[in-house]
């Protein structure tokens, strides 16, 4: 295995969601960065129908995101707050097109823990959707809400634990003959 293959391997197995953040802002390269990993996500056809918008700590959108969303804490406290849409003009098929939302999400995240950010996706806040993009100034018939990445310089660490991979096979991997 390659030096950059266990890089990568680390970062997705260390790679934790933080909800608590202090209050030092996050830099402009960083939010770049975070950025630029998520505009390289896969896409079907290519079509990159991810949209982004940036609310930083002390905009007047945090307060209205945080008022859509039983995470109101975690999105008060965050220093940035990138809100990520899909473009509906620029969708060819829905399903793909959400994928890709969540791959571009995931790139985000691990850009973040990277940078030594922490972060956390916040999917519960679509579940008012509609109202949250025309309360933040977007409009609702050109974009749709995938998710609000929270992010900021962690106030403690994250943790997590997961089911062991036998009991996700569905039948166990066949050894190569």
């Amino acid at each position: 295995m390659t030096n950059d293959a266990k890089i990568i391997l680390t970062a997705l197995r260390e790679r934790r969601s933080i909800r608590s953040f202090t209050d030092e802002p996050v830099d402009d390269a960083a939010l770049g960065a975070i950025l630029e990993a998520g505009r390289w996500a896969p896409s079907g056809l290519n079509n990159q129908p991810w949209r982004f918008l940036v609310v930083r700590a002390g905009d007047a959108r945090q307060e209205t995101l945080a008022l859509h969303t039983k995470y109101a804490h975690i999105v008060r406290g965050a220093a940035a707050l990138i809100c990520v849409f899909l473009e509906r003009g620029k969708m060819y098929n829905a399903r793909k097109d959400y994928q890709g939302a969540g791959a571009c999400i995931q790139n985000m995240l691990l850009a973040a823990h990277a940078l030594g950010l922490g972060a956390v996706w916040l999917g519960e806040i679509i579940n008012q959707e509609p109202d949250v993009v025309a309360a933040i100034g977007v409009n609702p018939e050109a974009y749709e809400m995938m998710a609000v990445i929270a992010c900021g310089h962690p106030a403690k660490k994250g943790s997590s634990e997961r089911l062991p991979l036998e009991s996700l096979l569905l039948e166990p991997i066949r050894p190569l003959t």
